[in-house]
């Protein structure tokens, strides 16, 4: 099963699998697995939403013997990662860490999504169970949108992250810049014309990040390959890509399954891509919480420890305990 809701739009829906048709697909971070749900897009009805029942009773049980990294271990990492940015002058690196939750005996999944709902109207939220993989998601990074009509093309760059009520400082502002360049030069590879809008505060529930919006032209054929080129942007990677993914690997203590990797939506108007961020693997008896950040040369990690802290509660403050 499958039950999400768009950015700014209550409707409930999922997939009725009647067919073969592409509906939504969940792609791993590194493209190599993919969770399809094929079939028809349709509107639940809330009332009968209302007698379903899902809870962590109904998962599968956690089988990685997973521990999480201490602070201690964070930042004793992050402190190599930071040397690795200093000796290559990279502009960015993204890092990221799981917060493993096991302080429940059960968990009402459908209250904790209406819940999640709720918190982040302006974000694609998500919950699901294949059978294999459960997970549960609220984000509003679109990484493409693509009007089937008219061809047109949206995007945007999202870094940098604080508190809604602090100032932005040189960290933040240097993050996201390069994240922007990114995007403005592989999309000028699909079209002449590209739109780039001021940069400004996206709000998310409890943070905030600094935004730039893209809008150009591009040929259908080329949406595959568009998609490929700009995954995973430098707000979920870094800069250059592949010596970044070449440290992620090497220092990050999990991989990152499909977190980081990106949503596909399929509706009779549009093709919506949308990045995993802020989300969660479910088990029986645990919470596995992606979390990460950008780092730079000026990061402090005993500040981003504070950062993935602050990011775990858009999942943690929305589920409904027992």
């Amino acid at each position: 099963m499958i039950y999400f809701k768009l950015p700014f739009d209550e409707r409930l829906l999922s997939v009725n699998e009647n067919n073969v048709k592409s509906a939504v697909n969940f792609y791993s971070y590194n493209g190599l697995e993919h969770i399809d749900f094929n079939g028809d897009i349709f509107e639940t009805d809330p009332s009968e939403f209302a007698h379903i029942s899902i809870t962590s009773e109904t998962l599968n049980n956690d089988t990685t013997n997973s521990s999480a990294e201490t602070k201690e271990e964070y930042c004793k990492t992050l402190q190599r990662v930071i040397e690795v940015i200093k000796e290559n002058n990279l502009p960015k690196l993204v890092y990221s860490r799981r917060k493993i939750f096991t302080d429940f005996t059960f968990i009402d999944y459908k209250e904790s999504f209406k819940n999640l709902c709720e918190s982040y109207p302006n974000a694609f939220r998500y919950l699901f169970n294949n059978g294999q993989n459960a997970w549960m998601g609220a984000f509003s990074e679109v990484l493409g949108k693509f009007n089937k009509i008219t061809h047109e093309f949206e995007t945007m760059a999202l870094a940098g992250t604080l508190p809604v009520s602090e100032e932005w400082s040189e960290k933040e502002i240097e993050e996201q810049k390069p994240v922007t360049a990114y995007i403005q030069d592989i999309l000028k590879n699909y079209s002449d014309s590209v739109q780039q809008s001021e940069t400004y505060d996206h709000i998310s529930g409890n943070i905030k990040h600094l935004r730039t919006d893209f809008k150009t032209n591009i040929k259908a054929e080329d949406l595959d390959k568009l998609i490929q080129d700009l995954h995973p942007t430098p707000a979920v990677c870094g800069i250059p890509k592949d010596f970044c993914n070449e440290n992620i690997f090497k220092y990050e203590k999990f991989p990152r399954e499909f977190y980081a990797g990106y949503i596909k939506v399929e509706t009779e108007e549009s093709i919506l891509y949308f990045v995993n961020l802020r989300c969660a693997r479910l088990y029986k008896g645990s919470v596995h919480i992606f979390v990460g950040g950008g780092i730079t040369a000026q990061s402090n990690p005993e500040k981003e420890w504070r950062e993935t802290e602050l990011k775990s509660e858009a999942i943690l403050k929305n589920l409904v305990i027992s």
